[in-house]
């Protein structure tokens, strides 16, 4: 009984604890730092910055880095730790129109 007892109170809060996991950055308005911190690690980094947006709790940059590759980059909102960094494919954006070749043949 005590064992069944223990289980059950392991997976009542196992599904809390996964949910809180999904928030990334769960941190109170309050202990934020402005967007102007946010804009300047970009600067700092060499990014150039398109949008600053709050997605997940989180900073999201989306710009490019020095060499021009489209960047997506989150950052933690009270530290400004990047949290995450990846490159955009613009080729999904971007494909190349494929002209027919030679003409009708109506």
């Amino acid at each position: 009984m005590k064992k069944t007892l223990t289980i059950l109170g392991f997976l009542a809060v196992f599904p809390a604890g996964v949910a809180l996991a999904d928030d990334d950055c769960f941190v109170p308005m309050a202990d934020w730092q402005p967007r102007d911190a946010v804009a300047r690690l970009a600067e700092e980094n060499g990014w150039t910055v398109r949008r600053i947006k709050i997605d997940d709790g989180c900073y999201e940059i989306d710009g490019r880095d020095a060499e021009g590759r489209r960047i997506e980059v989150t950052v933690h909102p009270a530290t400004l730790q990047v949290i995450e960094f990846e490159y955009e494919d613009e080729d999904e954006d971007h494909r190349p129109r494929r002209d027919r070749e030679g003409g009708d043949d109506d």
